[in-house]
């Protein structure tokens, strides 16, 4: 299938940002699909995450646009974009360290009756019947991602990869379409690092896309079907990760980092 065939469901035209006088995204453009898993490389400074925030809402642009699903995206606020399925994770997790892996899942769905004082006093079984549907889903999503066994845990207590794993289960709560993760294997073993990608290939077998940031080159090439390389807010390379990483351009991008 060529590229002008996939169906685009993210899509980011000229995008520029400022801090001062120094530019970070510099005419950025790219097409994200939901046909393929895609990574995205690039040298410490490329911009990178802040592309992300960019895309997910947390940061305006100063130029250019970004749309979804064909609907623009300029000015929408990062909430009203992951409502409609758009999320992004952070490098650093940030669980409720306090409450435990399966109260995390729960707090996530938008909009629960039992968070109305109104509804808990007059509308006691809506309460319930929300409550045990998202337990259950919960629990589904759990399993699915081998945490079930620590569902009782405090998060605070988790492992570096158990914790990447329960932010994405987080997001799976809120039924997303487009997930931008900001890279998932930074301090995870090796083991979790295959059970992190084993679960990103099954959910995109699922139709969710993904854009992944990941310094562990090794482990994203082995994942991903297409490679973007940013280096100085721009875009310098694209393609299978063989070719990307055999670039001459991109080499030198990493070497003089």
């Amino acid at each position: 299938m060529t590229d002008a065939a996939r169906p685009t469901i993210l899509a980011a035209r000229d995008i520029v940002l400022r801090y001062g006088s120094n530019t970070v995204l510099d005419g950025l453009t790219l097409e994200i699909d939901t046909t393929r898993l895609t990574g995205l490389i690039g040298p410490n400074g490329a911009g990178k995450s802040t592309l992300f925030s960019v895309l997910s809402g947390f940061m305006p642009q100063a130029a250019g646009s970004v749309s979804y699903e064909g609907r623009s995206l300029d000015g929408m606020r990062a909430v009203r974009r992951a409502r409609l399925g758009l999320m992004r994770t952070f490098q650093v997790p940030r669980e409720f360290r306090h409450l435990t892996v399966l109260e995390n899942m729960l707090a996530a769905p938008w909009d629960q009756p039992g968070e109305s004082l109104a509804a808990l006093l007059l509308r006691r079984a809506t309460v319930r019947r929300a409550e045990q549907e998202n337990t259950e889903r919960a629990w589904e999503w759990l399993r699915f991602l081998r945490l079930d066994a620590v569902a009782g845990t405090a998060a605070g207590q988790l492992s570096g990869g158990q914790k990447k794993l329960l932010e994405l289960g987080r997001i799976l709560m809120l039924q997303p379409r487009c997930v931008l993760l900001d890279e998932p294997y930074a301090g995870v073993n090796p083991v979790l690092i295959e059970q992190i990608s084993e679960r990103i290939r099954e959910l995109h077998a699922r139709g969710i896309g993904f854009v992944i940031v990941e310094h562990n080159l090794h482990a994203l090439s082995r994942l991903v079907d297409r490679m973007l390389v940013m280096d100085t807010g721009k875009l310098l390379a694209q393609g299978a990760p063989s070719e990307v990483l055999d670039d001459p351009r991109v080499q030198a991008a990493y070497m003089g980092a």
